[in-house]
């Protein structure tokens, strides 16, 4: 894909975007990110790496956009609880239980707005192990079984979330929320890292519609990762959670 093709796919996304610039992504593809001057402009409210104590004025401080944000969240996670996720859960429940030993669903402390832990539930895709809390899942890992992969691969095993999003823990549309114990490293590593934590994590985000899915294999890929939720969090719109939600669902069909 060349630079003027992928710049064009981008702008679908986000059309007036003087802040973005093209890079080549870790999948060999060229996405979009922030301009590293970012960072620059949040250095001006806080001399600290905190992020929580940033006086920033953000499109979700505002109660009326919150209140559409989450109006949002509840009226597709009912949605989903009641037309798939009430019948799919047996069918998982069987097959999960067929392929391998163990619980249906896995569950997992995350990090959750103003970096508060809850509960975030997923299908189990893996064998039960001692390293799920702190080892990141890779491509050929061992510990992903045969019905693991393929719910992996097509996003299923995150469709339980819509329940955390129910609830109020989670958005649909936000930045992903990681494992706490990466969390806890990559805040040391990553300038405002925090800022994630400003809003709600979501079952999709800004950075997997445009392909950072999976592991990060280098701290590059995080950091690019963290510019283009810190972008999302700055730009939020009702427009542009639903180009988000449109291209996450076009990758998921593969269209």
């Amino acid at each position: 894909m060349n630079q003027e093709k992928s710049s064009i796919e981008i702008t679908k996304i986000f059309p007036k975007a003087p802040e973005m610039f093209v890079i080549k992504g870790r999948q060999n593809e060229y996405v979009s990110s922030p301009i590293p001057s970012l960072y620059v402009g949040l250095k001006k409210f806080a001399n600290k790496k905190d992020t929580a104590t940033f006086h920033l004025h953000l499109p979700l401080d505002s109660i009326s956009k919150k209140i559409i944000k989450r109006s949002a969240d509840i009226f597709i996670s009912s949605i989903v609880i009641v037309c798939i996720l009430s019948w799919l859960i047996p069918i998982m429940a069987f097959l999960i239980r067929l392929d391998s030993q163990g619980p249906v669903f896995f569950l997992q402390k995350r990090n959750k707005r103003g970096g508060k832990t809850f509960t975030c539930i997923k299908f189990r895709s893996m064998i039960e192990n001692d390293d799920a809390d702190m080892l990141q899942a890779t491509t050929d890992d061992e510990r992903i079984t045969k019905l693991g992969r393929f719910l992996r691969h097509h996003y299923l095993d995150e469709l339980p979330q819509f329940f955390n999003v129910f609830v109020g823990d989670m958005s649909l549309i936000g930045p992903r929320p990681h494992m706490v114990s990466d969390n806890n490293k990559y805040e040391e590593l990553i300038e405002f890292y925090d800022f994630r934590h400003k809003v709600k994590p979501g079952i999709t985000g800004l950075s997997q519609a445009l392909g950072y899915v999976g592991e990060t294999r280098n701290i590059q890929a995080m950091k690019d990762r963290v510019q283009l939720d810190i972008f999302y969090i700055r730009h939020w719109s009702l427009t542009l959670d639903l180009k988000i939600l449109w291209h996450t669902i076009r990758k998921i069909v593969g269209f």
